[in-house]
């Protein structure tokens, strides 16, 4: 199974959630696939909520534009 290291490219603050510039979560996937553009991002989504208690997809930030997607393992 594949580790992927998620990254925050750039900052955001908006509905009252702010990401900051180095944030970084690893994320564990079952597919080779980039894990923010699959399922909509659930397990990036989830992995920043359970690692700093931000909702990124309320933030607007579970986006390619904001992230960095590394494969580590």
């Amino acid at each position: 199974m594949p580790l992927f290291r998620v990254t925050v490219k750039n900052s955001k603050n908006c509905n009252g959630g702010r990401v900051e510039r180095g944030m970084s979560v690893d994320v564990v996937t079952n597919s080779m696939s980039n894990p923010v553009s699959t399922n909509g991002g659930q397990l990036v989504a989830d992995a920043f909520m359970r690692i700093y208690g931000i909702d990124i997809k309320r933030v607007g930030a579970l986006s390619m534009a904001y992230l960095d997607v590394e494969r580590i393992g």
